[in-house]
C-alpha cells in the first residue's frame, strides 16, 4: 500500500520541527501496533499545506479553522481540538495579538493610512480576526494604505520589524514560538491590543480515511498526551491537551466574515 500523508506544518516554526518528529514518530508507532497500514515515516514538509489538506490521502494533518469552513472544496474530518499553554489561549481557544514596533503609536484607531502585514488572505489568525476588528473601525472605507501579504506570520513579523509594515495580527502560538526562539524581539515587538477568541487549527485526516482508522487516530492522540515520555515535547509545542471536536466549532469564523461583509468590509483593505 502506498503511504499516506501526514503533516503538522500549522506551528513548525525553528525549534519545533524536532519536536513535530518526536511526536509524529510515537504517533506512527501507535497507529501501526495498531494495525493501521500506509502509515508515513517521516512529515511532509515539501508540500503547502493548501496542497496537502486537499490530498485525498492525507492521513493526518492541522488545518486553519477559516478554510475548513469556508472552503467548500476541502473534504476534512476532525479528529481532535488542540489545547495550547501559551500567553492568549484557553480551552481549545486562542486569539491573535496585534504587534507593531515598539516606537510606533498605542492605539490600533493611528493606523489608518498605514501598511498592514497579513501571513495568508485565507488565514483565520492573520486576516480573519484582523478583518472583524478592523470593520469596526473602518466605517466600510479602506483602512489602511497597503496590505501586504508576507506568506507566512514569521514573515509578518519581520515585515514589522524591517519598517516594511506597521501592523500585523500573528497567532499567539506562533507569536510565543517565535519570541521563544528569538528573545531579542521582545524589545523591538509591542502587543497594540487581541483579537476575539477562536477555536484553535484542529489536527484533521481525509474524508477517504477509513472509521477504523478514525478510531485509531484519536486514540493515538489520547495516547501522546498522557505520555509522560512525551512531556518535554509538548511543552516544545505548547501542547497541553487535545479534545473532541467538529466543524461546527468553528462556524462563529464564518460569522465574523459575514458581520464584516454587513459592515461593508469584506477584505481587509
Amino acid at each position: 500500500m502506498t503511504a499516506g500523508l501526514a503533516s503538522l506544518g500549522m506551528y513548525d516554526h525553528g525549534p519545533q520541527q524536532a519536536a513535530n518528529d518526536r511526536l509524529w514518530a510515537e504517533l506512527a508507532r501507535i497507529l501501526r501496533a495498531r494495525g493501521v497500514a500506509g502509515v508515513p515515516d517521516r512529515l511532509e514538509r515539501r508540500r503547502s499545506v493548501q496542497d496537502l489538506w486537499h490530498a485525498p490521502d492525507l492521513l493526518f494533518g492541522q488545518i486553519c479553522g477559516y478554510p475548513l469552513v469556508s472552503d467548500p472544496s476541502l473534504s476534512l474530518r476532525v479528529l481532535g481540538v488542540p489545547v495550547y499553554d501559551a500567553p492568549g489561549c484557553s480551552e481549545g481557544q486562542h486569539r491573535s495579538f496585534l504587534i507593531t514596533r515598539q516606537e510606533e503609536a498605542s492605539t490600533i484607531a493611528d493606523y489608518r493610512g498605514r501598511v498592514a502585514a497579513i501571513n495568508d488572505r485565507h488565514s483565520n489568525t492573520g486576516t480573519n480576526l484582523f478583518r472583524a476588528l478592523i470593520a469596526d473601525l473602518a466605517g466600510g472605507e479602506p483602512f489602511f494604505s497597503e496590505v501586504r501579504e508576507t506568506g507566512a506570520h514569521r514573515q509578518s513579523i519581520s515585515a514589522i520589524v524591517m519598517g516594511e509594515a506597521d501592523i500585523a495580527a500573528i497567532d499567539a502560538v506562533t507569536y510565543a514560538a517565535v519570541l521563544r526562539a528569538e528573545p531579542e524581539l521582545a524589545t523591538t515587538l509591542r502587543i497594540l491590543g487581541t483579537t476575539t477568541d477562536s477555536a484553535t487549527p484542529p489536527f484533521v485526516t481525509s474524508r477517504n480515511t477509513s472509521i477504523e482508522t478514525v478510531a485509531a487516530l484519536r486514540m493515538a492522540l489520547a495516547d501522546i498526551v498522557a505520555d509522560p515520555g512525551l512531556a518535554e515535547t509538548r511543552t516544545t509545542l505548547f501542547l497541553r491537551d487535545i479534545v473532541p471536536g467538529s466543524p461546527e466549532r468553528y462556524a462563529p469564523l464564518r460569522t465574523l466574515e459575514r458581520n464584516a461583509a454587513a459592515a461593508g468590509y469584506p477584505d481587509l483593505r
